[in-house]
Formats: C-alpha cells, structure tokens, sequence
C-alpha cells in the first residue's frame, strides 16, 4: 500500500500498568504484573502531574526500572508510561497471514518441524530415482534430501550383473582332458554378460562376486576321479571339487557342485569366468544336459557390502 507523506510505523506499543508514588526516585515498570523492559530510554513517553518528562533529563532507564531526576512524593502521580517498542517490529502478524514466499529458504530447521509434516502425510509405495528421499544427518543433527538414486548408491544397492544359464544338450567328455563345459540356454542375465557362443561371464564391472557351477556326469565309476573347475580367464583356477568314483563296475551319475568368492579389480575389468570339467575316466563320458529339470548350470551375481 503507497502512503502520502512518510509511511506509518508499527510496533509492541504498549501501555504499562500504574505506578503508586512512594517519595522515591526509581520504580519498576510492569505489564501485566510482569517486569517490562523497554528498548531504551526513547521508547517511553511518560507523564507525571500532567506534563510529559524528557528522556534523560527527566528519567533514566536501566533494565526494567525507572529513575527520575528527582523523588517523587506521595502526592505526585505518574499519569501514564507508554512504551514504544521495537518501531522497526512488525508486532506479532494474525493468524493465517503469513505465506510460504515470506520465510527465508533454509531458514526453517528441522527442531521446528511438527512430526505430523511428514507422518500426516499419504504414506508412498514406491519412488523413481530421481525422488528426494529425507535422511537425518547425526553428525549435523539435521534433515538432509537425496534422491533415491544416490541413496541406493550409499547404502546398498542391486546385485547386479547377475545371471544364471543352464545346458540343454548332453555334452561329450574326452578321458584325461580338461573340457570346457558349454552353456546354450540363459535363466537370466540382468546385464548381458554372459555369452552363450563362448560360455564365459564377463562381469566388466569390478568387486566380488559369487559363483556357482553344478554338473551331472554320467557313466563313472572304478575310482575315476573327476574335477569341477571354475577358471577365471583359462587358466587360473578359482573353485575346484574333486569327486572320486565308488571303486565298483557299476556306473554312476554324480553332480557335482563348486562355488566360490573372488574379486574383480579395478587392474583388470574385463575377467572372465568359465567352467571346465576334467575325468580321468579312460573311455570319456557325458555330461548331462536338460531345460527341465536342471541337471547342469552355471551362475553367479555381484555381491555389496564388501
């Protein structure tokens, strides 16, 4: 609103309660039966016997007493005390007056806020990556924002890539010699790391990882030992389990299984990791290949947290 002439100044104005002379110099000044103290001496008007007293010449002020220059007796009466106020406060606003583009961004703290503000709230079943999410920070005491990206990014995560593939057809084993084991069908694969015309896993993201290996070999038996590796890029040997045949003319079909935790590192992202069997079986045997059930399989994920 546009004024003529200087724009009017608000404030506390207040009228403070009446004081009995008593012959003496100095008396508190009360509010509503409370000690009042005023911003300065300039800040009150104060009458005496009908005539209005000059600020410091007249009367002094310290904290919520007040000195005049002379006594006052009995017969005396202060007619009033008019107390200015703070004339650069704006007093207390009505209720329902203030809005949001009034306070200061970041000027609200978190001991502020009503419990309700958030609780009251429609409770939310999911969030895109881009959402903030609160946290409370302890070290700062207070509400920090993060999206949900970067708080899955600090505090978890997926364990991703992950895949798992299994061997449909049988598959020939030559005695004495250590053979790749071939995988044609994926489960899953999150990332498209595993390739089925190499059957190899290239993670190409490093950390640790577990794999596994499961394999069902047919026709053993006399003893003949046979191995389950998984080979990190075809030569060195992550897992290993040996299987040592009954010493019978019988065959059997074990299934054997290994499994192991290596890590990646940042020296050699592109590792891979394939599975190899070996049996000292002298006419070979075959290993067993089927989409339902699974007699044959390979997988592994990325762990987090370590």
């Amino acid at each position: 609103m546009s004024y003529i002439g200087r724009t009017p100044q608000i404030g506390a104005y207040h009228k403070l309660d009446s004081i009995t002379c008593d012959g003496s110099t100095a008396y508190t000044m009360q509010l509503d039966s409370a000690n009042f103290v005023p911003e300065s001496v300039n800040h009150l008007i104060v009458s005496v016997n009908g005539v209005i007293q000059a600020p410091t010449d007249s009367f002094t002020v310290s904290g919520s007493t007040i000195t005049f220059a002379s006594a006052l007796s009995s017969s005396d009466t202060i007619d009033f005390i008019m107390a200015l106020g703070n004339v650069l406060d704006i007093g207390v606003p009505s209720d329902n007056t203030v809005s949001s583009s009034k306070i200061i961004d970041g000027a609200i703290s978190s001991s502020k806020l009503a419990t309700t503000s958030i609780t009251g709230q429609t409770a939310e079943t999911s969030a895109n990556d881009s959402d903030s999410l609160l946290i409370y920070d302890d070290s700062a005491t207070a509400l920090r924002k993060m999206t949900r990206a970067n708080f899955l990014t600090g505090v978890g995560g997926s364990n991703t890539p992950a895949f798992m593939v299994r061997k449909t057809p049988n598959q020939s084993v030559s005695g004495a010699t250590s053979t790749l084991v071939t995988f044609n069908s994926e489960i899953v694969d999150s990332d498209g790391r595993f390739d089925t015309s190499t059957s190899r896993f290239t993670p190409t993201e490093t950390g640790y990882y577990y794999l596994f290996a499961q394999v069902n070999i047919q026709a053993i038996h006399d003893q003949a030992t046979t191995e389950l590796d998984i080979k990190k890029n075809g030569s060195f040997i992550a897992s290993r389990f040996k299987h040592i045949a009954l010493n019978s003319s019988s065959d059997r079909e074990p299934s054997i299984f290994t499994s192991c935790i290596i890590d990646v590192d940042d020296t050699a992202p592109d590792d891979y990791f394939e599975v190899f069997i070996y049996t000292d079986f002298g006419s070979g045997t075959t290993i067993t290949g089927s989409s339902n059930p699974i007699y044959t399989s390979f997988g592994g994920f990325k762990l987090i947290g370590v």
